[in-house]
């Protein structure tokens, strides 16, 4: 290696106004655009696909077998199958079934076009048969590959920093609708990536001109073929007050419970995963049967449906705050403690994102938290949603923006409260969890 000369001055990174301002630039937008139609389509279908999986077994399946209903059991069986597809998909195919839910929402780049399949169908078996998980990672990880693939299909020779943008862009996509909005959808990934300083901009505004395409699509394809936009979002949102004292003393306490709950959810989620990385396919069975078992247990005890336990939770946030009134608090703790527990079977072995279930356990808590005096339940509901989220992402400009985005105009009114629960929760968080090597060993070949 050639030593530098003495005074040499260092490499300058490129200027963000002149790389903006080059042709090349101009060609990676248009080809960002265009890949973003396809890409958005994809997550549609496999959205989709989702949809239909869960409303064929454990709708349409128990009623060709004669049942009148779906019974209260049926979960504990199916999710053990779903353990088992899961399995295999890990253990034997490549990727791993992509990215690991219990250690967080982190980006590793886009998958390899090998591992895509294994990546989609560990996804399709976890959330299509009840895993208590959301579809956002698989998306990002599905909506990256494609995209860097068909890049590469067109010009094999393109440059590794645009094959970077390109993955980031088809990421952006691929989620642009999920969450509600676009721009949403551009924050969790930037704050996810670590994107900052100058080159942000960069960076960012191919995968926003990705991601508003990719609404568009969602909006279009969900108007076209009836099946709505699978996208986040609340209808019946009851009024909110403007914030009192005893509302930041709730929301100081309630971000100190969230961070509380989350970390205990972290540990154990990863003191499992450890173990069932041993025995990837047994083991994953196994976490399939518990949560089965956990659904059934609160649907028994409550007289509620079972699949307020089981999935993401993403669609019965809107009837639990609609119809909070009709929850009784005990019955909120047993639905808080048996999804938060099978959350943690889920993270350890299944494949999905970590989003959606944090929020619906964080909403419940607020909800659970307003039977007492001085919480209005929307601001509760509002203040769970930013803590929980947080402590389980690390992510406070996200968890503050899906807090109170959702809410629509009642999210203005909340947005103090939440921002105070969603700072408490991150500062005790970071100052009570432990690095993830403090829980995870190289697990052994299985």
């Amino acid at each position: 290696m050639t030593a530098e000369p003495a005074g040499t001055p260092p490499a300058q990174p490129p200027d963000p106004v002149t790389l903006i301002r080059t042709r090349g630039y101009a060609v990676l937008l248009v080809m960002v655009a265009v890949l973003g139609v396809p890409v958005s389509a994809a997550a549609f279908g496999f959205l989709a696909l989702v949809s239909e999986l869960q409303s064929l077994t454990y709708d349409d399946l128990p009623d060709a077998l004669g049942f009148t209903a779906t019974p209260s059991w049926w979960p504990v069986p199916l999710l053990g199958v779903a353990g088992l597809l899961a399995g295999l998909a890990v253990r034997y195919l490549p990727g791993r079934g992509g990215h690991k839910p219990a250690e967080g929402l982190v980006s590793t780049g886009p998958p390899s076009a090998a591992q895509l399949p294994g990546i989609a169908l560990a996804a399709l078996a976890s959330l299509g048969l009840g895993a208590v998980l959301g579809p956002e990672a698989p998306l990002i990880a599905l909506g990256g590959g494609l995209a860097v693939w068909a890049v590469r299909l067109i010009k094999p020779d393109i440059d590794p920093g645009a094959v970077a943008v390109v993955g980031a862009a088809g990421s952006f996509a691929a989620v642009s609708a999920l969450l509600g909005s676009p721009l949403l959808g551009a924050f969790l990934l930037m704050e996810a990536s670590g994107l900052a300083g100058m080159m942000l901009g960069v960076a960012l505004v191919p995968g926003l001109l990705a991601a508003g395409i990719g609404a568009l699509i969602f909006t279009g394809l969900g108007s076209w073929t009836g099946l709505g936009t699978y996208s986040l979002a609340l209808h019946h949102v009851p009024h909110a007050d403007s914030p009192t004292v005893a509302e930041f003393g709730w929301a100081i306490a309630l971000g100190l419970g969230a961070a509380l709950v989350g970390a205990g959810i972290h540990r154990l989620a990863l003191f499992l995963q450890s173990r069932v990385e041993r025995r990837t396919v047994v083991a994953t069975a196994v976490m399939g049967l518990v949560v089965g078992v956990l659904a059934l247990v609160y649907a028994e005890g409550t007289g509620k449906s079972a699949s307020q336990v089981l999935y993401s939770g993403q669609h019965d946030l809107d009837p639990l705050l609609a119809d909070s009134a009709r929850y009784s608090a005990a019955t909120l703790v047993v639905l808080i403690v048996c999804k938060s527990l099978a959350y943690c079977a889920s993270l350890s072995a299944f494949r999905g994102g970590p989003i959606f279930p944090a929020m619906f356990v964080g909403a419940a808590g607020g909800l659970a938290l307003s039977h007492l005096p001085g919480l209005n339940p929307t601001s509760g509901f509002a203040m769970g949603i930013g803590a929980m989220c947080v402590a389980m992402l690390k992510l406070p400009m996200t968890a503050v923006l899906l807090a109170t985005l959702l809410l629509g105009t009642e999210g203005l009114t909340v947005m103090p409260l939440v921002i105070v629960s969603v700072v408490v929760s991150y500062v005790v968080t970071l100052r009570i969890t432990p690095p993830p090597a403090a829980f995870t060993k190289e697990p052994p070949a299985a």
